[in-house]
């Protein structure tokens, strides 16, 4: 962490249209003002050959030609064309918009949240990154996106780039193969919990069919001070409580007369599409919307069969695709999100986080009267989910291959004081800014320090197996992979996995997926295939956590990677870095990674 007092941010300058009906964020102008960039328009949908047809409301498992919602997306991805996107990284010293309190944030284009990257399954993905900030490096890991055979693209501080420094600029250049709703965000030290985060849209099929779009969702936690000193603070005191959770930016202010709530309005007798994404810092809530069901359509980034859902939880970094049928009597409703779990899924000063979903004809800005049935809520994923496009691990294979990698807390007393260190098989993590792990690759050199917390995985099409012991009972982790989805095996919420004794609760067969998974107070059981050649982080999505060192790298086929990507890409931006940070003006307090 290198930021104290003096905050910079970012604005990513893009041409874009809030889909969501609701309440317009604040467009905030800083100085200076960044040019706009442009978005080409959506690519037009051309009618489908005989296995599927035009893709439309009453038609949404089609997309174009022959591609439909079965359609493997790791094996086949339809044509696309390039989309350019222009990233602006600026300071904005205060803003008051998310509940009527000020504070220096970094915005995306002049908001919170970011604007929507919005493009087609199969499209290219330029992303020009202008760092205009005052004194801090930065960079943008693309979340969920797999980055198949472009981990040079990833956006990860220390393991796959170096920070571009103030003044410099870099293009983010990949091509989406996977589709649905995911998010982006700074992965240089504390910065994300200031406000560095946008959401990412891929339009592509659907496993139920749906009227109307109503874009990203974004619910996070808000704090009235910045993220890096609470970083300072939460590694000798623990977490911080939030002040607010806010919905697609905006809340009310609950110590205060300021902000206001989040309405989207809908017309009854529509079936309306909702991406729901969580970019907290901490807190992790069970959203529900009174009167309403939710019918789940994708977990993360992973098409699922249709099933329907009355709450739904969502750990930091975790997406839901669902669908809202507007069947209830004209009127306005809460959308909630109920934190429990005694804290250990976070805290929060706001008693009641929610926004209003408002029928048409329902009194105008009026608030609901009906507060709901309380809900259950605790620190654990929702179950259920049947991908469509079906995995199966090879059970055969799990003895051999399963490996162990728990999770612990320990103090270490530093010139700061007794601080927290989170230990993954041992160890915190600490990246070297200015020599990232791509960087040994390329020179063939593996002799990178310990504390990088390298996993090297060398041979193509080998399932691995990671089971997660949680030493620290009690604290939950959403833990995030990078480059894959996970398969989600099984999960115990007490004591630590027996390979004997516990096979026998393990699914292979076609389990959940996604790329952010809830580690309990016990274990969990992990499994990918290895044939993405790259330095994936794995590690926990609470910023404090992953600050204090709670990640690993899995060098995934390293003989590989200088044959599929350009590794002498890597070289300007750590040339630029390197001549940068001999004068940077803070110091690198924590494990350099953030997210």
């Amino acid at each position: 962490m290198n930021l104290r007092d003096t905050i910079s941010g970012i604005v990513l300058a893009l041409a874009w249209a809030r889909t969501v009906q609701a309440d317009p964020i604040p467009l905030l102008k800083p100085e200076p003002i960044a040019p706009a960039g442009a978005i080409l328009a959506r690519q037009t949908i051309t009618p489908g050959g005989a296995p599927c047809g035009e893709h439309g409301p009453t038609n949404r498992r089609c997309w174009k030609n022959n591609w439909n919602v079965s359609t493997d997306y790791e094996g086949v991805i339809p044509t696309g064309t390039t989309r350019t996107f222009d990233l602006y990284i600026t300071n904005v010293s205060s803003y008051a918009g998310a509940d009527g309190v000020a504070k220096p944030v970094m915005l995306i284009n002049g908001a919170f949240p970011g604007p929507a990257i919005q493009c087609d399954w199969g499209d290219w993905l330029e992303l020009r990154v202008h760092n205009q900030l005052r004194d801090n490096g930065t960079g943008i890991h693309w979340h969920g996106m797999h980055q198949l055979n472009s981990n040079n693209q990833d956006g990860a501080n220390g393991v796959t780039e170096c920070p571009i420094p103030p003044g410099s600029s870099r293009s983010y250049t990949f091509r989406a193969v996977n589709y649905g709703s995911s998010w982006f965000h700074s992965h240089f030290s504390t910065q994300y919990g200031n406000g560095i985060v946008g959401s990412v849209i891929v339009h592509g099929p659907a496993s139920a069919n749906y009227d109307v779009d109503l874009g990203p969702y974004i619910i996070t936690d808000w704090y009235h001070e910045t993220a890096d000193r609470l970083q300072l603070r939460a590694e000798t005191g623990g977490p911080p409580v939030a002040n607010n959770i806010v919905f697609n930016g905006t809340n009310i202010n609950p110590k205060g007369s300021g902000g206001r709530y989040n309405r989207v309005k809908l017309a009854r007798g529509k079936k309306y599409r909702l991406r729901i994404i969580n970019t907290s810092v901490d807190v992790g809530f069970t959203v529900s919307l009174v009167g309403h069901n939710f019918t789940v359509i994708a977990t993360d980034l992973v098409p699922v069969e249709p099933i329907v859902k009355s709450q739904l939880f969502l750990g930091v970094g975790q997406r839901y695709d669902v669908i809202i049928d507007a069947n209830q009597p004209v009127a306005n409703y809460w959308f909630n999100a109920t934190l429990g779990g005694g804290g250990r899924c976070g805290t929060t000063d706001n008693p009641f986080p929610a926004s209003i979903f408002e029928y048409e004809g329902a009194p105008s800005n009026a608030n609901p009267t009906n507060r709901g049935t309380p809900i259950t809520a605790d620190c654990r994923d929702s179950t259920g989910f049947a991908p469509v496009v079906k995995r199966v691990a090879p059970r055969d294979q799990f003895a051999a291959q399963f490996k162990e990698l728990p999770v612990d807390l320990t103090q270490v007393l530093t010139t700061r004081g007794t601080v927290f260190h989170w230990l993954v098989n041992g160890s915190a993590i600490d990246v070297e800014w200015d020599k990232p792990i791509l960087q040994y690759i390329a020179e063939k050199n593996t002799s990178w320090p310990r504390a990088a917390n390298v996993v090297s995985m060398p041979r193509r099409n080998v399932w691995t197996f990671w089971v997660i012991n949680n030493l620290r009972a009690g604290l939950p982790h959403p833990i995030h992979l990078h480059g894959h989805d996970l398969l989600l095996l099984g999960t115990g919420e007490s004591g630590t996995f027996d390979g004997t004794r516990d096979i026998g609760l393990l699914n292979f067969n076609n389990p959940v997926r996604r790329d952010v998974a809830m580690l309990p107070g016990g274990w969990m059981v992990l499994a990918f295939e290895t044939k993405n050649p790259g330095a994936w982080l794995m590690h926990c999505h609470i910023g404090w956590h992953v600050s204090q060192g709670l990640s690993v790298q899995f060098l995934e086929l390293p003989d590989e990677i200088p044959n599929v990507m350009k590794l002498d890409q890597v070289q300007p931006t750590c040339e630029a870095w390197r001549r940068y940070w001999p004068t940077a003006a803070y110091p690198k307090l924590d494990s350099g990674l953030r997210r």
